[in-house]
């Protein structure tokens, strides 16, 4: 804010994406409170998820993501197995 106000005081538009991004991090800020510092919404309360994976009915993995090709290329890594299940 600072270097705007004293580099280019004149350049509304660098004021107003600023503006913009302020507001947008203050959002994220308060959303993230409310979910008690989480930064995404659980979708199933932990209980459910523990009891549905002793149950069977829900599995645990890891989910491992190719860093140069993340939207193509992923695959799960089952707890308890050496193979993996792509996806």
């Amino acid at each position: 804010q600072n270097y705007l106000d004293n580099f280019w005081p004149d350049l509304k538009a660098a004021h107003e994406l600023f503006d913009s991004i302020l507001q947008a991090r203050r959002e994220r800020e308060s959303e993230s409170q409310e979910n008690n510092g989480k930064e995404y919404a659980e979708h199933l309360p932990v209980e459910i998820l523990e009891a549905g994976i002793k149950s069977g009915r829900y599995i645990q993995g890891t989910l491992n993501v190719n860093k140069h090709r993340a939207q193509l290329e992923a695959f799960v890594r089952l707890q308890g197995f050496g193979s993996k299940e792509t996806g």
